[in-house]
């Protein structure tokens, strides 16, 4: 769908990891998961939009908008960018493509917006430039770009294994309630791993494949999101990532001690972190746990929202 400007424009979600197991570190560096993605209603917006070699660049010209904009890198390492790139080597074409990125998903909060902006910029060049490339060819070239690319595109609740990207879709039964509490700064998803690892062998308990069990996923949380029911969702909640993340911003604590002790049903870091995130019960329940802890003083925003929400779609 094009805008008045002669652009296309993708909106693409956020999303929270309501189980994330990690297994051990494989000899390549990465660990298997066993990833259950939630998509929930926090969006970025991406627009494509036609650029010729006399704008200047061989590749994407980037340009951001919205909070935390100055944190998104604009040269050829951001995620959009590169799947622009990537999506016209496929084709054989140029990537003469603007790119402009409305930011709402917080940055290197752990909730995959540079991951969905990559999904975003995917879908809304294919569609620029009419390469009419199949939704499994999109998933997997989002897939070269970062284990939360696919999902991105996907959208709703899925089991995410291997290092992620490959995906299974999980039905859902109703409409789950959330605040997420948006810290100052980010944390490095590299850097929550190795801690990860580094707590694991101080533990005793070894940091390698054959030293920690196969991640697999929960029944109990995949009926849970089957059935709709958000008490036993928060009963089967986990993420081997939030000690790790805990360990390097001590802080953390009390913002997750903040949101339960005003109700939460659940509360956890989201991916590796620094954002938490927590189940309410109902849309009244959500509204007093974002107002604590806007007030504690222990975050820089409470963000309201709900779960599922659509994978990446175009838009008017």
């Amino acid at each position: 769908m094009t805008t008045g400007t002669g652009g296309v424009t993708a909106r693409v979600p956020a999303k929270v990891n309501v189980q994330l197991a990690v297994g051990g570190r494989r000899p390549d560096g990465f660990h298997g998961l066993a990833n259950v993605f939630l998509a929930v209603g926090l969006h970025d917006e991406v627009t494509a939009s036609p650029a010729s070699p006399a704008d200047g660049g061989q590749g994407p010209q980037l340009t951001v908008s919205g909070p935390d904009a100055r944190h998104v890198p604009l040269d050829g390492s951001n995620l959009a960018a590169r799947a622009a790139r990537l999506l016209a080597e496929r084709h054989g074409r140029e990537p003469h493509v603007r790119l402009h990125i409305a930011k709402d998903i917080p940055v290197a909060g752990g909730m995959a917006g540079g991951s969905a902006d990559a999904a975003g910029a995917l879908l809304a060049c294919d569609a620029l430039w009419e390469t009419r490339t199949s939704p499994d060819e999109l998933r997997a070239l989002g897939a070269e770009l970062g284990s939360d690319v696919p999902f991105a595109l996907v959208g709703g609740a899925a089991l995410g294994q291997g290092r992620g990207e490959l995906l299974t879709p999980l039905e859902t039964g109703g409409t789950f309630h959330w605040v997420f509490a948006v810290a100052d700064g980010g944390l490095s998803t590299p850097a929550v791993y190795r801690e990860c690892d580094r707590l694991r062998e101080a533990a005793g308990t070894g940091a390698d494949a054959d030293s920690v069990p196969e991640p697999r996923p929960s029944q109990d949380l995949l009926d849970a999101l089957r059935t709709g029911d958000a008490a036993a969702l928060a009963a089967a909640m986990a993420n081997d990532l939030q000690a790790a993340a805990v360990s390097l911003r001590p802080s953390l604590t009390d913002t997750l001690k903040t949101g339960t002790a005003a109700g939460a049903l659940a509360a956890l870091v989201s991916g590796s972190g620094p954002t938490c995130a927590f189940l309410a019960r109902d849309s009244g329940s959500a509204s007093v746990i974002a107002a604590a802890l806007e007030d504690s003083g222990h975050c820089r925003a409470a963000r309201v929202t709900t779960a599922p929400a659509s994978g990446a779609t175009l838009v008017e």
